[in-house]
């Protein structure tokens, strides 16, 4: 009896034993699976199968491309890499067949329709390539230069609805205040383009920086630019009505507005009073640029008429013109046109609160003194840019 009672506790480490194995078993099972699902993922990122193009009745209905070699089946990730390279495949084929079609290109003021279509599906290629991580960054093949309080927010706002325009968001003032970190640091801020699209970028202080000129042409001789100039009276306003939202104790408009009020004379080192004098900082322009290389876009017709001056602008930028009236709306509060459809979104969108602000109450005579200070100045801009902005 005392040798049974001993041998039975020593039955116990044989369930422990196995205990262990199949724990053994488990994490190796577990662990094999695990490099598994990590092999299987890698392997949607690698080449898939080559893909025969389709014919075209076959992609519009939803067919088209075969895999060559006759496979039926394939395992799930080289399925959803062919998959992906085949949408991609269709859709560009679809924008070379739309790019190639006759009578693509709409006249100035018609064919909504058919543009706003053709943009629409471009887009939605760009925008599938984009996320799929295709593309790269570029240097900005056109810059909005300027001027502060012209328009040049609602100006970039409105071109990014059209799918070949890729824009920075916010302004990089590299050619003024970064120009030191190189142009290395100034592409990295780009967003990635696809071949075909533009890629820009707004400052509005460049216009009046004056290395900008040198700097740009530096990096590129053929950057496009554009000018969007407003009444440089309202202008000034303007800029003073911004300052003074953010300084509400700074002296008064009129008091900035002159060196001495008894005398008349305008101090023009006021830079709100500066940046207006247009016709001075272009000279500085033009020492490196060609005046067909730039385009002077009307703030007050980008009012009026959005759709006329964005379709100078996509003219200008060799782009289709795709932006026309059908997507534009005007606010009545605010006072200016705003998208029925902004770059990303199927909302309606608006500058924010910072745009359209009133401007204070300015004693006439003042305003006038401003108008004749202008004047000579606006005359000369005029023939420069051999438009009549009609601010006289």
């Amino acid at each position: 009896m005392a040798v049974s009672a001993a041998a039975a506790p020593a039955a116990e480490p044989l369930p422990r034993s196995i205990f262990k194995k199949f724990l053994v078993m488990l994490c190796s099972l577990l662990m094999s699976l695990y490099v598994f699902y990590c092999l299987a993922d890698r392997c949607q990122t690698l080449p898939g199968p080559i893909i025969a193009a389709g014919a075209a009745s076959e992609e519009d209905e939803g067919g088209g491309g075969e895999f060559l070699g006759g496979s039926a089946e394939l395992p799930p990730w080289q399925a959803a890499a062919a998959r992906r390279k085949r949408l991609l495949q269709r859709l560009k084929q679809r924008r070379r067949r739309q790019e190639a079609a006759p009578g693509a290109e709409e006249p100035a003021g018609g064919g909504g329709s058919r543009a706003g279509g053709s943009g629409g599906g471009a887009g939605a290629a760009g925008t599938l390539a984009l996320l799929l991580g295709e593309g790269s960054k570029r240097l900005p093949q056109a810059i909005i230069i300027g001027v502060k309080k012209g328009g040049t927010r609602a100006l970039l706002e409105f071109l990014r609805v059209h799918p070949d325009v890729r824009a920075v968001g916010a302004e990089p003032h590299f050619f003024d205040r970064n120009y030191e970190r190189g142009l290395a640091w100034y592409r990295e801020l780009m967003p990635r383009t696809l071949e075909g699209q533009i890629t820009m970028e707004k400052t509005p202080s460049y216009f009046v920086t004056k290395e900008a000129p040198a700097r740009i042409s530096s990096m590129s001789r053929g950057t496009k630019l554009i000018v969007v100039v407003r009444d440089p009276v309202t202008r000034a306003i303007s800029d003073y009505t911004q300052t003074l939202s953010k300084k509400p104790d700074i002296p008064t408009f009129e008091s900035l507005t002159f060196k001495n009020r008894t005398t008349g004379l305008i101090d023009t080192s006021w830079s709100a009073i500066q940046i207006g004098i247009y016709a001075k900082h272009l000279e500085n322009w033009l020492l490196h640029f060609p005046i067909g290389q730039i385009l002077f876009v009307s703030g007050e017709r980008l009012i009026r008429d959005p759709a006329g001056e964005l379709g100078r602008v996509q003219d200008f930028l060799g782009l289709k013109r795709i932006i026309t009236d059908k997507h534009f709306y005007f606010n009545k509060t605010k006072g200016f046109p705003c998208l029925k459809k902004a770059e990303g979104s199927s909302k309606p969108h608006c500058l924010g609160k910072t745009k359209g602000r009133t401007h204070p109450d300015i004693d006439q005579e003042v305003v006038q003194r401003l108008r004749d200070f202008y004047r000579p100045f606006n005359m000369k801009f005029y023939q420069m840019t051999g438009q009549d902005f009609g601010w006289d």
